[in-house]
């Protein structure tokens, strides 16, 4: 586990600890949540993973710019002619009784101890290993401007659940209230009927209507502890115990000018700017891959000592050499080559892909930012009015001058109203977190402005 998981666990453990010595609920806020997920969510410890993997192959292809230096002791014995004659003049310790015939012929066995320092450094490749390096360098941009991406979508995700759960909560505790107001209603049709103002008929469909409100609280119970579910998901580790959620009040969001946003979010939407990165970083692998074709030249050098013993004493040597190296038969390189036209043409075809999709989703979310607006104030002046009309239906049931039909028709669609109300409550500041997601501007911080 992580610091930064370990840390969020014990600060939500603390809260919660807090809060049960004072014997209250904690509240969990939207932007909380939101901070919660991207320090426990597994997907931005992917991300920030990935980050970290580009930085590293960005460290990698930087090294080739320096030399390299090698260090060997190597213990060998043997009486092969070649392999005697060759370290007796490496240790300095040839004499004139070894160019005895039945010497070369027969040597005895030699021991060798052989401490060895051998470098080689790339002094000119045609900047193949600098166009190595800018290439690694965008793409460990490009890590980090996704990284930024998988943040968002994650503050999106836990938006999407908290809202979820506060939606689901209100259908519970309206699913709640129709039960109460449909055994009320029993009540009193079961009074009038013995009073001999009603019929079994009315008494017989406040039994039906009672039935189906217990059934709606069932299936909003089950869908509430489904949005639980979603939410303790997007925010990577369960809610124990289930934290007071704070409701999103309905407000009213300002409309943006839908040039000016597309404008906006083609300049900072991260996941935009990750694809253009990969695109440079694709440029630069293409130039590599051309440079590959042209001579390099490297300098080399090596200093050995040989001894018998491994602390006595030797001979040394040393050898430096520069070499050009060129491949005249380039089949692979080719091909290289040919892949990395390929990758570039792919990126610069998913750039152009991503920005289409880009204009589309960002018309689409402003569209739906204004939908959402004036559905809610629709709803709101709906909800007025079925609440009016309800009252009156209620009173003219009980004066006697409506049917039970006419009030259960009422109460439908006061429910109904309800519902859309609040589902028109949390679209509307949905659809203005889309808006932002889409102009890549939903940050933790803009999350404030949603409650």
């Amino acid at each position: 586990m992580n610091i930064r998981r370990l840390t969020g666990l014990l600060a939500w453990s603390f809260l919660l600890g807090v809060a049960a010595a004072k014997g209250q609920q904690e509240t969990l806020t939207l932007p909380q949540a939101v901070r919660l997920a991207l320090e426990q969510s597994p997907l931005t410890a992917a991300s920030r993973a990935d980050v970290s993997l580009a930085e590293a192959r960005a460290a990698l292809a930087r090294t080739a710019l320096f030399p390299r230096l090698d260090f060997t002791e190597d213990a060998t014995r043997g009486n092969d002619p070649v392999y005697a004659f060759g370290t007796r003049l490496r240790q300095q310790r040839f004499t004139q009784s070894d160019f005895a015939l039945d010497a070369l012929n027969r040597p005895s066995p030699l021991g060798n101890f052989a401490t060895r320092f051998t470098g080689t450094w790339t002094v000119f490749d045609w900047l193949k290993t600098e166009d190595q390096v800018r290439s690694s360098d965008f793409a460990r941009k490009g890590a980090v401007a996704q990284d930024g991406a998988v943040q968002q979508r994650v503050v999106l995700d836990v938006v999407q659940a908290y809202q979820s759960v506060l939606y689901a909560q209100k259908q519970s505790e309206l699913a709640d209230h129709e039960c109460d107001t449909a055994q009320a209603l029993l009540d009193t049709v079961q009074t009038r009927v013995r009073a001999g103002l009603a019929v079994e008929s009315d008494l017989m469909a406040a039994q039906v209507n009672l039935a189906q409100r217990r059934q709606d609280r069932i299936a909003a119970e089950g869908d509430l502890d489904t949005a639980w579910s979603e939410l303790e998901t997007a925010i990577g580790h369960p809610l124990v115990p289930r934290p007071a959620l704070q409701p999103i009040v309905p407000r009213h969001f300002s409309a943006g000018v839908l040039a000016d946003e597309i404008a906006s979010g083609l300049k900072v939407r991260p996941d935009l700017r990750a694809l253009d990165e990969g695109l440079s970083a694709q440029h630069a692998a293409v130039k590599a891959a051309k440079a590959s074709f042209a001579p390099e030249i490297k300098t080399y050098g090596t200093w050995e000592m040989d001894r018998p013993s491994f602390a006595g004493p030797g001979g040394n040597n040393w050898v430096v050499g520069v070499r050009m190296d060129l491949d005249i038969l380039p089949l692979a390189k080719h091909a290289d080559l040919a892949e990395q036209v390929a990758l570039q043409r792919k990126a610069q075809a998913n750039l152009q892909a991503a920005e289409q999709q880009l204009r589309l989703a960002i018309s689409r979310a402003h569209s739906q930012q204004q939908t959402a607006a004036r559905s809610l104030e629709t709803a709101q002046a709906a909800l007025e009015q079925a609440a009016e009309a309800l009252r009156i239906t209620r009173n003219r049931y009980e004066a006697g001058l409506a049917t039970i039909t006419d009030l259960l028709r009422a109460e439908d669609a006061q429910r109904q109203n309800q519902n859309q109300y609040w589902f028109a409550v949390y679209n509307n500041a949905m659809a203005h977190a889309r808006l932002l997601y889409a102009t890549g501007s939903l940050t933790p911080g803009s999350t404030e402005d949603l409650q």
